[in-house]
């Protein structure tokens, strides 16, 4: 049997930057849960995502922004490094390797990294409302 150590979100996008050669994005998630009172509650947990794919890391440019809801896949990686004092120091990476918008936020509806020829359907894909180009007639 394979052992797997793989991970999988869906939350919104905090932030995207650049890190040498990777691009690292933050993914807020909300956990639900009821307190003593009977209240729902909101736990919301961010987790780091690194990209080493330069087409992954394109696409984000590209086509993602603040407050896009997501969904990351890709594999967990431990790894260790001593500090400058001495102390080993342990961290998980997540590593991304399938990366895709769900939807986009509110806010960014009219956003640059949007196509301005597209509408979203009522899952939050883009659709085309232009004329169709010539490939689209093509049955393969």
């Amino acid at each position: 049997m394979r052992n797997i150590a793989e991970f999988q979100l869906i939350g919104r996008v905090g932030v995207v930057k650049k890190v040498g050669s990777t691009t690292h994005v933050t993914i807020a998630s909300n956990y639900s849960y009821k307190d003593e009172g009977g209240e729902w509650r909101d736990d919301p947990h961010w987790n780091e995502v690194v990209v080493f794919s330069a087409t992954t890391a394109r696409y984000i440019e590209k086509h993602i922004g603040k407050g896009d809801l997501v969904h990351a896949r890709g594999r967990v990686r431990q790894n260790s490094y001593e500090r400058d004092d001495g102390e080993r120091v342990f961290t998980v990476d997540l590593i991304c390797n399938d990366f895709s918008r769900l939807a986009q936020a509110a806010d960014n509806r009219d956003g640059e990294h949007r196509d301005a020829d597209a509408r979203d359907d009522s899952f939050g894909r883009r659709q085309r409302t232009g004329s169709p180009s010539p490939d689209d007639a093509i049955p393969y």
